[in-house]
């Protein structure tokens, strides 16, 4: 992995030669990072041990997302960049692009130069498909979740097996897809430009949005995020985050493979698509009720800002901090939906959901019947009692380390002095570990993390990883038996 990430540095080094900034601090990243991975290939060769199996894979899965952003913040601080001195904000902003949460302690967005803004984004697009890779090859092949709950995102039991035969198969497959709608999400967001219809709109900010969109990230070249854009530039982001919030093995599924019919039953697209419309509606009834926006305007932020937060995109269009409460709930509610499993979002996804509705069900219909025995089907196809299990055993690690976190941030505001208040704490926590990025208050769409101190930023820090590794690998490293031999 590192290895393959040192080579990466080679883009922005390419960039910064483009536009005359210093190239040096991406050339010894890579040169650190690329060196480090030859040692560690050396040392920890097949030759020196067995291969890695299910037990160590949790270890590794937990380690890489820790310790890619230590190289890939490498740049900010051999730069010397003042708004990322502090090693611990320059990780802070390492960890938040590979894992795709796009919190930023950055005060001035453009203060820094294009170089450094792009290795940025590009660490958004890198982290995107390793949550993909991880998401549909990964663990499921260390049963967080089941075999049977990736089944049942599928259109049946047989597919999956023909589908993901190696880790390396499936993810070669995915590359190409990821890879192509990048290169549509580029040339999308150009035309826009090119055409004259959003001036603001340069190749510049094209190439970096594409990468930030598709990989549901959030970083942006400006300081106003999206808002600078004009209202068609902010349509094709929105279409654009919804196609990426989808699961993309069933992207694969029907723009590759032509198997539209596999739309026809996904339960799980369907909810996904209705939290959507339900978030959309409640946000746009809030600012057009409070007379806070009117029209299309309306409708557009409404609609933009509901689903760059569920999908945990976390671009923003407006400044949601000015709204009023029913759009700041609707908003906060969002945060825990997340996207369709299988994709590069973050949080609790949806197929959770689906699978606490039809649990939820299932336990009011044997109150009555108590003798009746009804399986629970996605998709389908039976899901298996483990998989429930443990869907409703990862939700609620996740509510526990999501309100641990707030308290967190709470104490060390208090023992600090300084203030904060409950909802921007609880707003904070559930951004970092839904991995949607924007929060409320100064940690708004248009605000920044850089108030909260290094103790913070270090919980803040450490709920990005938790959120995306899906917890359940710390917390199985947690455990005692792990450790036993």
């Amino acid at each position: 992995m590192l290895k393959w990430v040192g080579l990466a540095f080679a883009l922005p080094a390419a960039v910064a030669l483009g536009y005359g900034e210093p190239v040096w601090p991406f050339l010894a990243s890579g040169a650190i990072t690329v060196g480090c991975g030859l040692a560690l290939d050396r040392i920890t060769g097949p030759k020196h041990g067995a291969a890695v199996g299910p037990r160590e894979s949790f270890l590794v899965v937990a380690l890489i997302w820790l310790l890619v952003p230590v190289f890939g913040a490498l740049p900010f601080l051999l730069g010397d960049e003042p708004q990322l001195s502090n090693p611990v904000n320059a990780y802070f902003e390492a960890v938040s692009g590979f894992t795709a949460t796009g919190a930023t302690v950055l005060t001035d967005v453009e203060g820094l130069g294009r170089a450094m803004l792009f290795w940025r984004q590009l660490s958004h697009w890198l982290g995107g498909m390793g949550i993909i890779v991880l998401a549909v090859a990964v663990l499921p092949r260390l049963r967080i979740g089941g075999r049977q709950l990736l089944q049942s995102e599928l259109a049946g039991p047989t597919e999956i097996e023909r589908f993901s035969e190696t880790i390396r198969e499936t993810a070669r497959r995915l590359w190409k897809l990821y890879a192509g709608l990048t290169v549509v999400a580029v040339l999308g967001l150009a035309l826009m430009g090119w055409s004259g219809l959003d001036p603001a709109m340069t190749l510049y900010d094209a190439v970096a949005h594409a990468l930030s969109v598709v990989a549901l990230g959030g970083f942006s070249s400006r300081n106003q995020s999206t808002a600078v854009f004009a209202p068609v530039t902010q349509y094709l982001l929105l279409v654009l985050m919804i196609v990426a919030g989808i699961n993309f093995l069933r992207l694969y599924r029907v723009l590759v493979q032509r198997h539209v019919r596999v739309l026809a039953r996904d339960e799980e697209l369907r909810l996904y698509l209705a939290f959507a419309l339900v978030g959309s509606v409640l946000v746009t009834f809030e600012l057009l009720a409070g007379g806070l926006e009117s029209g299309e305007e309306a409708v557009r932020h409404g609609t933009f800002q509901a689903v760059s937060v569920m999908t945990t995109t976390g671009f923003g269009v407006a400044d949601s901090a000015a709204w009023g409460p029913l759009a700041t709930m609707t908003l906060l509610l969002l945060m825990f939906v997340g996207a369709s499993a299988g994709s590069t979002g973050g949080s609790i996804k949806v197929v959770r959901h689906l699978l606490l509705f039809k649990l939820v069900n299932r336990e009011l219909h044997q109150a009555v019947h108590r003798e009746a025995i009804v399986p629970i089907r996605a998709g389908g196809v039976v899901v298996e009692e483990r998989a429930l299990r443990s869907a409703v055993v990862f939700v609620l690690l996740y509510l526990l380390t999501f309100v641990l976190g707030a308290l967190a941030l709470l104490i060390d505001a208090r023992s600090a002095g300084t203030e904060i208040a409950i909802f921007e704490a609880l707003g904070a926590s559930a951004a970092c570990i839904g991995n949607v990025g924007a929060a409320f208050g100064f940690a708004g769409p248009f605000g920044s993390y850089a108030p909260f101190s290094d103790l913070s930023t270090g919980v803040l820090t450490l709920l990005m990883w938790l959120g995306r590794v899906e917890i359940v690998p710390v917390a199985v490293l947690l455990a005692r038996s792990y450790w036993r031999a």
